[in-house]
């Protein structure tokens, strides 16, 4: 079954040049680091994540003065969206919307009276700029978690459902949802629960999910437990680590739930065992720098390694283009066909060879 059979239908949300729900595929995002009035920092680091596959990047605006920033980048040829992220201070959402940002992340809840979110939705109207709501479970609103007595994921939902209905009070409905906490297991629930509440794009992510390994896990559990249910329509990873990582975690977590159109390179390679006869782990590293190298981690493509005739060959007939390994030497096969046998040295520029290929249209 692929996975638009079994994603959940949502309404289409357009931010600049990029759309999120529908049937669009799933954009990665990740936030800057900088500090926002450092106008150069800020583009290096935006110019940086798009080279690494970043689709729309988010910049803390705390001050009207940051807002300035945004100017600065539309005229140095930021190419993907922006996204200003403001809390409490409507008048910076109102600035932001003036310089032509391309999204706002706001809780409506938290920025005043009925006037002043009025304000910020007409702004967005006029600008044709959706907003997200985005719920933390550090910073539910009072009342509900005296309901609840804690950051459960009942709490989150209705946080969210609470924060749209103050949009929708004014007939705003460009909005996109994100309910994150750092426990995995509640992310999921919350956004299962909201999921069958609202036709709402989602965006799912596990904040404070911790430093480069822990944080990836974290991550790949709740954003891959949710894509396999067909929800979400934009990721992004939270590490503390450079958010380059955060597009390579992202990318590696779509490839592995293998959402059609947006895997890169699939590498499926046996954990090896006593049957294993060629030296199949460095082996697997170098085809991975080679590929690398080469440019082809994009390539949607699924590439088999493996080290022996037991299950090798029936996963190297199922990839694009594989190899299973004999003693000192592998047989190289592509679309199911065995193509010739090869010695072991051969293998990664062998590999390279058929996907460049098949690249090619050879």
């Amino acid at each position: 079954m692929k996975y638009n059979e079994i994603r959940r239908k949502t309404r289409k949300i357009r931010i600049a040049n990029t759309e999120i729900g529908g049937d669009s595929r799933i954009a990665i995002q990740s936030m800057t680091n900088t500090d926002t009035h450092d106008k150069l920092a800020t583009l290096t680091q935006i110019k940086a994540l798009e080279n690494a596959g970043c689709d729309i990047v988010r910049i803390t605006v705390p001050d009207i003065e940051a807002a300035d920033t945004i100017t600065y980048l539309k005229e140095n040829g930021v190419r993907i969206p922006v996204v200003a992220d403001i809390h409490f201070d409507y008048r910076v959402a109102l600035r932001c919307a003036e310089l032509g940002v391309d999204k706002i992340r706001i809780n409506p809840g938290n920025i005043g009276d009925d006037d002043r979110v009025r304000a910020v939705v007409d702004a967005c109207k006029k600008n044709n700029i959706p907003i997200r709501i985005g719920v933390n479970g550090g910073s539910l609103e009072k009342h509900i978690l005296a309901k609840y007595g804690a950051p459960t994921p009942e709490a989150l939902c209705e946080s969210a459902l609470y924060h749209v209905s103050l949009l929708e009070k004014f007939d705003f409905y460009d909005t996109v949802i994100s309910m994150k906490i750092s426990d995995p297991y509640k992310m999921i629930l919350a956004n299962r629960l909201l999921a069958d509440k609202c036709d709402y794009p989602l965006h799912l992510g596990v904040t404070e999910a911790g430093a480069r390994e822990r944080g990836m896990l974290k991550s790949a559990v709740g954003i891959g437990a949710l894509l396999c249910d067909g929800i979400g329509d934009t990721v992004r990873v939270s590490l503390t680590d450079d958010p380059i990582e955060e597009i390579r975690a992202a990318r590696a977590i779509l490839q592995s739930v293998g959402i059609e159109g947006q895997a890169g390179l699939d590498i499926v390679s046996c954990p090896t065992c006593g049957r294993t006869k060629i030296d199949l782990i460095p082996l697997v590293a170098s085809f991975e720098e080679a590929a690398k190298k080469e440019g082809l981690l994009d390539m949607p493509l699924k590439v088999a390694i493996m080290g022996c005739v037991v299950n090798g060959p029936g996963e190297a007939r199922e990839a694009d283009v594989g190899i299973a390994g004999g003693k000192g030497e592998a047989v190289l096969i592509r679309k199911g066909e065995i193509v010739r046998k090869i010695s072991e040295s051969d293998i990664v520029e062998c590999l390279i060879s058929e996907i460049k290929k098949i690249r090619d249209g050879e």
